[in-house]
């Protein structure tokens, strides 16, 4: 049984505990939570933006989705609470702090072929909205609701109380499956807050679906071609300082404009940056000395200011050197441009740390959130079963092994073991630092889907063997016996799998 199956039994049976107590029969509050538990369960993966004000978030999530949905400026929008889920059409729903919900216009621009959306808030007070809901046909949001959050060094004491509202709740419950958290700086406030969000999400022994980004990572090279470099070097710099605490399993510098940028590439900035290319170097290099003096009237330059200014507020100013960079260098088309920027962005790399920690572990992520929100539950709605509903819910929130790889993955690097760098390397790509599935965790590359060859089996006895003999070091800390030990019960696991199909 998996662990989601395992998951559901426990409510099910928590679920007619609860209609048959006569305190609770007739209590439809009681009954509403527990069904809102069990269709989190069937819904999409929640993962919510956060960080600190102008952070980038809903640039990022613009980036991801692949559309300009989120209002990026500083407009009412931004200070509220935003889900982004799939819907058939367009729709954007306002829900109200007394609890009653209203459609909100949204207005649809098309420039060079480019899709937008824009909310309106004619007749509406943004105080009064508790969250906005936006339903959207974007193939990048079936599998998953992105929720974008105010910044939480707002300085409005309401607007940073809705983040934290979502992100750590008084009541202890889970509202989130997994959180990206946007750094511009390391200070304590985030720290402080990236220990709580950990604590919620998973539970007392330790975190669960929390990765970090250097945002706005092109800033941090002041524009400058190897400004990704520079960027690459905070992240690293960042990963070393949360690694320390284990409350976050990787930080990724992204640039979300240029990342945004690419993913909506037009066809006339094309055309634009083209003859910008074909420019002297040295006449060029002049004229881009600064924003200020790219976009000035005087500048003899093939494209006029008012373009100019268009392309600096859209490629910023890195993303302007990268894209003159690269068709200098042979790039000829728009798409081939696209896909060199994607790639300098960031975002790519984002998405496979997206993947690998949180859509792959999907099921396990919010089978967790259920766990924690059904143990709230019945903790705070005490029933004549709740001593045998936790005897369930504890073992499996404490024992199961997609848990411990989870909390290992952000743990290994923040405590002292004994392990070498290879070894290290080697286990953390085992219990899925690279992905789930069987060849990544083994370090085979792609397998084909029937596992045709014995090189799967034999290489998944070798890391058990490997990983009994080194739990069994007789110079082992305690924390680095429980990290062998987890390794060999997930080469245990891929053995089985194999075994299973007959390999």
């Amino acid at each position: 049984m998996s662990t989601s199956d395992h998951v559901r039994a426990i409510l099910a049976g928590t679920v007619n505990a609860y209609r048959a107590d006569p305190a609770y029969r007739n209590r439809p509050d009681v009954h509403a939570e527990l069904d809102r538990i069990g269709r989190r369960l069937n819904q999409p993966m929640r993962i919510a933006l956060a960080g600190t004000l102008k952070a980038g978030k809903s640039t990022l999530v613009n980036a991801l989705v692949g559309e300009d949905i989120a209002p990026t400026d500083a407009t009412e929008a931004t200070r509220i609470v935003t889900s982004f889920r799939h819907g058939p059409t367009p729709k954007v729903t306002a829900n109200h702090r007394d609890g009653r919900t209203s459609n909100v216009p949204i207005a649809r621009a098309t420039e060079d072929g480019q899709r937008g959306l824009t909310f309106s808030f004619a007749g509406l007070d943004p105080a009064d909205i508790e969250d906005l809901d936006v339903a959207w046909p974007a193939a990048e949001l079936i599998d998953a609701t992105i929720i974008d959050t105010p910044g939480t060094s707002s300085l409005s004491r309401d607007v940073s109380e809705r983040t934290l509202r979502l992100l750590v709740p008084q009541d202890g419950v889970p509202r989130v499956d997994a959180v990206v958290f946007l750094l511009r700086t390391l200070n304590a406030a985030d720290i402080a807050l990236l220990k709580q969000i950990g604590e919620l999400t998973g539970g007392e022994t330790g975190a669960l679906g929390v990765i970090g980004v250097a945002s706005r990572a092109d800033e941090i090279g002041a524009g400058r071609l190897d400004a990704m470099l520079s960027a690459r070097e905070v992240a690293t710099r960042f990963t070393a300082e949360m690694d320390k605490t284990g409350i976050c399993q990787a930080v990724v510098p992204v640039s979300g404009l240029l990342a945004l940028t690419a993913r909506t590439l037009r066809q006339s900035e094309f055309v634009a940056l083209e003859k910008l290319a074909a420019v002297e170097p040295a006449d060029l290099t002049k004229a881009m000395l600064s924003a200020d003096r790219f976009v000035r009237e005087d500048e003899s330059l093939p494209v006029d200011a008012a373009t100019r200014a268009a392309l600096l507020e859209r490629f910023g100013m890195f993303g302007l050197r990268i894209s003159i960079a690269v068709l200098r260098a042979g790039i000829s088309d728009s798409v081939a441009l696209a896909d060199e920027l994607l790639e300098r962005s960031g975002l790519i790399a984002l998405r496979d740390v997206i993947d690998q920690q949180f859509a792959q572990r999907s099921d396990l992520l919010k089978a967790h959130t259920a766990l924690l929100s059904l143990r709230r539950f019945v903790q705070v709605n005490p029933v004549y079963a709740a001593r045998q509903i936790l005897a369930d819910i504890d073992p499996l929130l404490a024992d199961t092994h997609a848990f411990e790889e989870l909390r290992l993955l952000s743990q290994l690097r923040s405590r002292p073991t004994t392990l070498t760098d290879d070894e290290m390397a080697s286990l953390r790509r085992l219990i899925g630092a690279a992905g789930t599935d069987a060849a990544s965790r083994l370090g085979l590359g792609p397998l084909a889907p029937g596992l045709g060859s014995d090189d799967g089996p034999r290489a998944a006895f070798a890391a058990t063997q490997r990983w009994r003999r080194r739990a069994e070091h007789p110079l082992n800390d305690p924390f680095t016996a429980r990290a062998c030990r987890a390794a060999v019960r997930s080469a245990e696991a891929l053995v089985a799998e194999f075994h299973a199909l007959g390999r």
